[in-house]
């Protein structure tokens, strides 16, 4: 019995002693959880620049006749704008972009009643939009995304037409003209701060009544009345700097 009581007593010592030992050995630190990448936003001001092409409709409407041309160009230029995100995905901003052209198109005809010849150029040399914009963004990921948006707003162009009758110019009337404008794009931040567009819009610069009164040419002796009409689509790839307030982990 005393034997047996000495046995017990030596396997509680030797178990007290194990369990030490293996609370004194170090304890492996738990396996440490990366932080989330912080959530991509669009709130902010952005500048950046553009380019693409120009595709416009010039239409000149006579009391002997009229002339209408398709022509293409190059367009380039900068905006600049602000958005602000809201309610989870949505983004609503404003954007002004200004752009060059090299949009030209001449056409010449003959009317078989009065044998008046006439000539017409038409040129666009710049326009400007103002527009407001709503898009949704989605695939917020690593400090990328992308939005898709809608635009509209108001439009201005610099629109010439340069007239020759019957052989004799009347130089050209040259003005700026206001209009409205709508279209819409996709865009992707690419990079922390920066992100890439492309984007199509309709511009539509009304109608506009001329009158050439010269004794040269018979039929406008008394007044030659035309009308003259303008719309462009354009098609456009560019760059943005996004800076300023709401850029938040940027």
């Amino acid at each position: 019995m005393r034997k047996q009581s000495l046995m017990l007593l030596a396997a509680a010592i030797g178990l007290a002693a194990t369990q030490a030992s293996a609370a004194d050995l170090p304890r492996k630190a738990p396996a440490a959880v990366p932080p989330a990448a912080p959530p991509v936003t669009w709130t902010g001001c952005y500048i950046g620049a553009n380019v693409g092409g120009i595709f416009g409709h010039a239409k000149a409407d006579f009391g002997f006749g009229d002339v209408s041309r398709d022509n293409g160009g190059f367009a380039g230029g900068g905006q600049i704008g602000c958005d602000y995100q809201f309610a989870g995905g949505w983004v609503i901003g404003i954007r002004n972009m200004f752009d060059g052209t090299s949009l030209s198109r001449d056409h010449t005809f003959v009317d078989p009643v009065t044998l008046t010849t006439a000539t017409v150029d038409f040129k666009t040399q710049w326009f400007d939009t103002l527009t407001g914009r709503i898009g949704y963004s989605w695939a917020q990921f690593a400090g990328t995304g992308w939005m898709i948006y809608a635009q509209g707003g108001v439009a201005w162009a610099n629109s010439k037409t340069d007239l020759t009758l019957n052989g004799v110019s009347f130089g050209n009337f040259d003005k700026t003209r206001t209009g409205w404008t709508a279209g819409g794009g996709v865009e992707w931040m690419f990079a922390p701060g920066w992100s890439a567009f492309l984007e199509g819009n309709y511009m539509d610069f009304g109608d506009h009544d001329h009158t050439v009164i010269t004794p040269l040419v018979p039929l406008c002796a008394a007044g030659c009345a035309f009308n003259t009409k303008t719309t462009a689509t354009s098609v456009l790839v560019g760059v943005n700097y996004r800076f300023g307030w709401g850029r938040g982990p940027y």
